[in-house]
């Protein structure tokens, strides 16, 4: 890719990657825009799953309101990284493969593995840091929140600067795009709100934000949004599963406190013969939860958190 291009100005270039059977072609659009003065870059991308608008809305907004003019260094867009998933409303790409499970990829592999290899040979050499705009899959509604190495310095100062309600200690995940671009230097954020096929107005201005502030922290831009409080550092997190199936009430507040014992939902049987609560296993925060009002056993349901100390 062409990344030395006229400063100051927004730059389109629609890289092809692939073919439908009928012979159109599969672009990615991939935008840059450099100022004048000398900084570092910033990668902003969504769509690494099809079925996530959350993180495209993102995007289009960042686009459309001109939030990448920048005063010092460069950003690099990739509004819908998975355009295959995304026309198809799924997670994966055709070959049934998840891309953020296929880094660093190959050339000639499957096509999940080149799409990976693309954006590992042909983008991150280009970029410093990143925030990958992410959603909960499946019918799970993620509250706003950040996960990041914070074991690592430039890790946990990015996080921090974006303030997100909850940011979570995450170890990097074997073949994603957190994993690859670590191991070039690269520090990389994902950002993960709200749930698939659903666009949430909290979620999309809470990535809006953190998104400006991590410009903020990085020089490439002067002002930024102030958090509305100090982000909340989750130590440790655990699922809580269905121990069997059923309908599924969740009754806990996404995002709240809740102490040991505390009743997070219900699951039933369809015809009344059984009612069994799923009860807080610790004092923790509420992460996550699973919308879907059919479950099977070893679903996961809610996904808590303990505060760092």
């Amino acid at each position: 890719m062409d990344f030395n291009l006229k400063p100051e100005k927004l730059h389109r270039q629609n890289i092809p990657t692939a073919r439908l059977p009928s012979g159109t072609v599969i672009e990615i659009p991939i935008f840059s825009y450099e100022a004048k003065k000398k900084g570092p870059t910033l990668l902003l991308m969504a769509g690494m799953h099809g079925d996530e608008i959350n993180g495209v809305e993102i995007m289009r907004r960042i686009i459309s309101q001109k939030l990448y003019k920048v005063s010092a260094g460069r950003v690099i867009l990739i509004p819908i990284f998975n355009v295959f998933g995304f026309i198809n409303f799924s997670r994966e790409v055709p070959d049934g493969k998840d891309v953020n499970r296929s880094f660093p990829g190959t050339k000639n592999g499957s096509l999940a593995s080149q799409f990976a290899y693309f954006l590992t040979d042909e983008v991150l050499p280009h970029v410093d840091f990143g925030i990958d705009f992410h959603t909960g899959g499946k019918l799970i509604n993620n509250y706003p929140q950040v996960r990041a190495m914070l074991d690592d310095e430039k890790n946990e100062s990015l996080a921090r600067a974006f303030a997100s309600p909850f940011v979570i200690n995450s170890p990097f995940r074997d073949r994603s795009l957190r994993k690859a671009a670590g191991k070039l230097g690269k520090s990389m954020l994902v950002y993960e709100a709200g749930e698939s096929l659903k666009l949430r107005k909290p979620a999309i201005d809470e990535g809006i934000a953190g998104m400006l502030r991590v410009m903020k922290h990085l020089g490439l831009i002067e002002t930024a949004p102030e958090p509305k409080k100090n982000s909340i550092i989750i130590g440790k997190s655990s699922w809580s599963r269905a121990s069997r199936a059923g309908l599924h009430y969740a009754q806990a507040r996404n995002g709240a406190f809740v102490k040991k014992g505390e009743v997070l939902g219900v699951i039933s049987d369809p015809y009344g013969d059984y009612e069994r609560p799923i009860k807080a296993t610790h004092d923790c925060y509420v992460l996550s939860i699973n919308n879907n009002p059919v479950v099977n056993r070893g679903d996961a349901l809610f996904h808590t958190g303990i505060a760092a100390e």
